[in-house]
């Protein structure tokens, strides 16, 4: 047992090697090694019966068998292709086979058949088996390219169990994987791969050149990018150069119109009165030529008529006595003079007027009243002129108030906020702000800037409050989108004491200016400037939450061309009410700041006071629209025109004014009135909201003739084509 245990393992070592070394050791060992590892080779293919080894292989795998009786053995190899029964056959014959050295030299070139294989393996206590079976077939058979599974429990009478052998701590397991791959496959496996190999390799550098070209673009991108934005910056900085000087270039030509106009129309001149200096307005030379105008036409009245009373002493009497006071007047004169004495006595009386003739007197006549009304009409001409010298004297004020603000003003020399707002000119100046023309750098338009500046000597707690209000009309107004209503672009903070609030720019002047200059206008623009604003408040009432505007006036409506026929927008929502779940109920909400906003467009209910703060709803625009409308047609305000602010709060006068009056003139149609009337209904309660105002048929593009002249007509005779007459605008 000994020697064959060295035995296994001398063989299991040279497997082991390379062919070459196991062909040299099995030759060295009388070739035995060889011919019994083809044995066992061949015994694969047919599929004999197998040792019985320890071994753990997958039953997937064909059996291996092997037999040293079904071996047919031509020179030093085996024939795997033949089949079994072939093999027998052979066997039958007793084919030739190699003899090995010694029987060679002893007997020369004659056949002579060797002992078993068996013989060879005669251990003291095995049984004549080889001791190459109880080893895998990975060792066993290296030549081979195919593996098989070993069968356990052969019963075959040559199988050998190597148990005894075995090292039992440390056994073998060997999972075999049958392929059917050859060398040609292989070969084409390897060409395949080897192409998608160069493929892969081509698209690689294909996409590296596809990178680097991407790469080059983007740099000549980046490069024109750069070009661009220099460009660009180039064609700002010359937009900035050219808006500044021409911004200069009006600035000048304002000024010295100013200047002009400052001898034409006037200027303020400082007084002084006692401690105190006070600004005093001294009207120009064109003033002053139209009040001489005046003047000598007043006295040219008082001389024509001094002349017509002298005229009327010397009017003849009638025709029928025409000639009797001329005869008897003579003795009369010269009994007189006799009478008196001497013609030079001083006191004498005046000789009477000599009686004119009736067709002197006639023409004298009508030459003193063409002279009057010649006077009437020089009169009527330098009224015009002086009223349109004060709407030009009105706009020569307000441009001298702007150029001195301006000249005070920190932001005067063209500065650009927040990198983008270049400013141009001064449009006006509230009580804490400044809107500024501004041009956008960025989306190239104009733009009204206001500039909110706190009053550094406030305390901390009402600079947080001003702020607060200020972010809250933002709010408000951030989120209203609107043909009707001024757009809100922007806004930034400049330090902790400025902020501001970029608007919508529009050129022409708001509807108050525009009514100082024009004093009214006619039914159909005023119709049309409601309309629109009618159309304003409906989108604010059905947004939510609704938003009630609190502060409608004509200063707060811009006239986008600047004519009462165009477009207008609304502005100025910084004491606008949001009607929220919250605070906003069935009676309306409650009123938290009384006392604010513009009292000549306020409704009654907003000057209630009582323990209680007042409700307001929507109808409280509503009102300020029945105002505005009024204004329009009549040129004054319907209640407290000539009153202050503190005149209306003291004397009650929105209190009192529980029915509107109508002028005589400018006549308006009757349904202008009556929609006035509903707007200016005393009792909230009877007032129409915004809805049903904006389904006011005055407002409609049809409208239907008035109640009055409807019943008038059914009165007179049912419903005839006078009765249902439709007026078109």
């Amino acid at each position: 047992s000994v020697t064959g245990c060295s035995r296994f393992s001398s063989i299991s070592q040279s497997l082991i090697l390379s062919p070459l070394e196991i062909l040299a050791q099995l030759r060295c060992r009388l070739g035995i090694y060889v011919l019994l590892l083809q044995c066992i080779h061949y015994a694969f293919v047919f599929q004999t019966p197998t040792l019985n080894c320890n071994l753990d292989i997958s039953r997937n795998q064909h059996d291996c068998i092997c037999t040293t009786d079904q071996i047919v053995v031509i020179g030093e190899t085996v024939c795997p292709s033949q089949t079994p029964e072939k093999k027998h056959t052979e066997l039958s014959r007793g084919r030739k086979r190699k003899p090995d050295t010694q029987s060679e030299s002893s007997q020369g070139k004659s056949i002579v058949r060797g002992p078993k294989i068996s013989d060879y393996f005669d251990f003291h206590g095995g049984n004549g088996s080889s001791p190459v079976r109880g080893l895998p077939s990975v060792i066993r058979s290296p030549q081979n390219s195919h593996s098989h599974s070993i069968r356990q429990n052969s019963s075959s009478p040559t199988s050998l169990s190597f148990g005894e052998h075995v090292m039992h701590p440390k056994q073998l397991a060997i999972k075999c994987v049958q392929t059917d791959l050859t060398g040609l496959k292989l070969a084409a496996l390897e060409m395949n791969k080897n192409l998608d190999l160069e493929k892969k390799e081509g698209r690689i550098d294909d996409l590296l050149r596809a990178n680097c070209d991407l790469r080059r673009q983007i740099d000549e991108q980046q490069k024109l990018l750069e070009k661009y934005k220099e460009r660009l910056n180039k064609c700002i900085t010359m937009s900035k150069k050219l808006l500044i000087e021409k911004s200069t270039q009006e600035k000048q030509a304002c000024r010295e119109k100013s200047m002009q106009d400052r001898l034409r129309l006037g200027h303020f001149t400082t007084v002084r009165h006692g401690a105190s200096f006070t600004e005093q307005w001294t009207d120009g030379f064109a003033f002053q030529n139209l009040v001489k105008q005046q003047e000598w036409i007043n006295q040219q009245r008082e001389d024509i008529e001094k002349q017509r009373k002298l005229l009327a002493k010397r009017k003849p009497p009638l025709s029928s006595n025409s000639q009797a006071p001329t005869t008897n007047s003579e003795p009369k004169q010269r009994k007189t003079k006799a009478v008196n004495g001497a013609e030079n006595d001083p006191f004498l009386k005046p000789s009477l007027p000599q009686l004119l003739t009736q067709a002197e007197y006639h023409e004298q006549e009508e030459i003193y009243k063409l002279r009057l009304g010649h006077l009437k009409k020089e009169e009527a001409e330098i009224q015009v002129e002086l009223e349109r010298l004060e709407r030009v004297r009105n706009l020569h004020i307000r441009e001298l108030k702007r150029i001195n603000n301006e000249d005070s003003s920190q932001f005067k020399d063209h500065p650009t906020l927040n990198e983008r707002y270049l400013l141009l000119h001064l449009l006006g100046r509230g009580g804490f702000s400044e809107v500024y023309k501004a041009f956008d750098l960025i989306e190239q338009r104009y733009a009204a800037v206001k500039i909110h500046q706190l009053n550094k000597n406030w305390r901390e707690e009402k600079k947080e409050n001003y702020h607060k209000h200020a972010c809250r009309e933002y709010r408000i107004h951030k989120q209203l989108d609107h043909p009707r209503i001024v757009t809100l672009y922007d806004y930034f903070s400049l330090d902790t004491d400025t902020f501001c609030t970029v608007l919508e720019y529009c050129e022409g002047n708001d509807l108050d200016f525009y009514l100082k200059q024009h004093k009214l206008m006619s039914e159909k623009e005023a119709r049309s400037i409601v309309m629109q604003i009618v159309n304003a408040l409906r989108y604010l009432n059905e947004i939510k939450p609704p938003i009630i505007h609190y502060d409608l006036k004509p200063g707060n409506i811009l006239l986008v061309d600047g004519t009462a026929c165009g477009e207008i927008k609304i502005t100025d929502f910084g004491l606008s009410k949001i009607m929220d779940d919250d605070s906003y109920g069935a009676d309306g909400m409650d009123l938290t700041s009384q006392g604010a906003g513009t009292y000549w467009y306020l409704p009654p209910e907003c000057f209630v006071v009582g323990k209680e703060p007042p409700k307001i709803s929507n109808k409280v625009d509503v009102w300020s629209v029945g105002v505005i409308f009024f204004q329009c047609l009549y040129g004054r305000k319907p209640f407290g025109h000539n009153q202050s602010q503190q005149d209306i709060l003291q004397e009650n006068t929105i209190l009192n004014a529980t029915e509107v009056q109508f002028p005589v003139k400018p006549v308006a149609s009757n349904e202008a009135k009556a929609f006035i009337r509903r707007c200016l209904a005393y009792r909230k309660e009877d007032r129409f909201d915004v809805h049903q105002l904006g389904r006011d048929s005055y407002l409609l593009p049809h409208m239907r003739r008035s109640n009055s002249s409807g019943n008038l007509q059914m009165g007179a005779g049912g419903s005839g084509p006078a009765a249902s007459s439709i007026i078109s605008y």
